[in-house]
């Protein structure tokens, strides 16, 4: 991924909290037929090696998971918040259009799940995590001997990342009037996707205000300290 320096996102802990909430991905690999890319939803297990493991599961009827081999990296696309951007929103006269976006690739080997107890335990783990976000209560467990059924009809797999790229490109090649500008259009639109990208952009803009030298020569940040 081409990644400018102004757009760089290095730091893990940023990077893992985007792909827990934009953890529906695109999985790539490249095998005999050439590229396969297909649409999953991603668990992070971050407790299992330095940057973490990515966990999923895809239809055993789906030939994808057969071009997967140990020896071959794949590449798992989570895509942030994105929206276009008018250059009526910037304060500077002489500007173009452009597209403003959170992307993250993270690259390993594939490990294949195929044994009841490890294809079970990524379901089960799947539907907690999903399942939290509302008020009721519903259980896989509850209903375990229907789902154990239907194991045979997926294949579960892990990728330990070898590799992590983050890109967000949200402005800060632009002066603060222009992201100001950027995320008061953003605000202003009806788009649940572009209040998304103008939140993150506003806290992207804070933190570059706090790392910004004041009249005495020192940070906020560090003043405060």
């Amino acid at each position: 991924m081409y990644v400018p320096a102004a757009f760089r996102e290095d730091r893990i802990e940023v990077l893992h909290a985007l792909m827990r909430e934009h953890s529906f991905a695109t999985v790539v690999s490249n095998g005999e037929s050439g590229l396969v890319a297909t649409h999953l939803p991603i668990l992070l297990d971050t407790s299992r090696g330095p940057r973490g493991t990515l966990i999923g599961h895809m239809a055993r009827a789906n030939p994808h998971w057969q071009s997967f081999r140990e020896d071959v990296e794949i590449l798992i696309i989570f895509q942030g918040p994105h929206a276009y951007i008018s250059p009526s929103w910037y304060t500077t006269p002489l500007a173009v259009p452009t597209w403003n976006y959170a992307a993250i690739h993270a690259y390993g080997r594939p490990r294949l799940v195929d044994d009841e107890a490890g294809l079970y335990s990524i379901v089960q783990e799947t539907d907690r995590t999903y399942e939290a976000q509302f008020a009721y209560d519903w259980s896989l467990e509850e209903r375990r001997e229907y789902a154990e059924k239907l194991l045979k009809n997926i294949v579960g797999f892990e990728v330990e990342i070898a590799r992590l790229e983050g890109k967000l490109k949200l402005g800060q090649n632009r002066s603060r009037a222009d992201q100001e500008g950027v995320i008061a259009g953003l605000s202003s639109q009806q788009s649940p996707i572009g209040q998304a990208l103008a939140e993150l952009m506003q806290e992207r803009l804070a933190e570059l205000v706090a790392r910004q030298p004041n009249e005495h020569g020192t940070s906020p940040t560090k003043s405060r300290r």
